[in-house]
């Protein structure tokens, strides 16, 4: 979902990234939702790695993603597929029952543009799924310590693209698109109120001692 100029950042990656990539989370997603009718909007779908676990659900998925990159693989997964970029998204108002962003905060460069847009798409009722990195554990700010540390730095505040973070690997997904957004969770959070979402419930899906994932689900009143 993000660009640099004309070009996704994503694209020229998408073999590369569906191999280091995978739909992990498969049955915190499918759980969090729970089952459901209607059509859902799988923003930022990337590859497709989670469009078996929304189908599970009992929904009809539709992916999209900016990067034509990443849906020339994710065609292999399904094929109700869109290119669009998320700000500007390609559907009537309210034709969703369900909307999920899945590892999007942290790719889109405009996340209002994009919650604003869920909202119009999604029907009266209709539930967002907001599904990925932890702001306050996970990130430009957070450097791994011993054990199962996390050492948390000041630039915690900045709200902003990192093109470039101390502890990032050199080959990793974030060197090669170039960083990433980071929200405080306090802008990720009103960033979804302010376009009229209501909060229903928060997660921190996982295991470990910090939580890297943070789950919000909302309804549109």
């Amino acid at each position: 979902m993000l660009t640099t100029g004309t070009k996704a950042r994503y694209d020229g990656i998408a073999d590369w990234y569906d191999t280091v990539s995978s739909a992990a989370y498969a049955t915190e997603v499918a759980s969090l939702l729970g089952p459901g009718t209607g059509r859902c909007l799988d923003l930022g779908c990337g590859t497709g790695h989670y469009l078996d676990a929304l189908r599970s659900t009992g929904r009809e998925v539709i992916g999209v993603d900016v990067s034509a990159d990443q849906l020339r693989v994710a065609r292999s997964r399904g094929n109700q597929l869109a290119q669009a970029d998320a700000t500007a998204l390609p559907f009537a108002d309210g034709v969703f029952s369900t909307v999920s962003a899945i590892w999007v905060s942290t790719d889109v460069d405009d996340f209002v543009g994009a919650m604003r847009e869920s909202f119009r798409v999604l029907a009266p009722g209709g539930q967002l799924l907001v599904f990925g990195v932890h702001p306050c554990f996970n990130g430009p700010c957070v450097e791994k310590g011993a054990g199962d540390t996390q050492i948390v730095h000041p630039t915690y505040r900045q709200a902003l693209r990192h093109s470039d973070s101390p502890w990032w690997g050199r080959d990793g997904i974030r060197h090669r698109v170039g960083g990433m957004r980071h929200l405080p969770l306090a802008e990720l959070v009103n960033s979804i109120v302010s376009c009229g979402f209501r909060i229903d419930r928060m997660a921190e899906p996982g295991d470990s001692a910090i939580p890297v994932i943070l789950a919000i689900l909302a309804t549109r009143p």
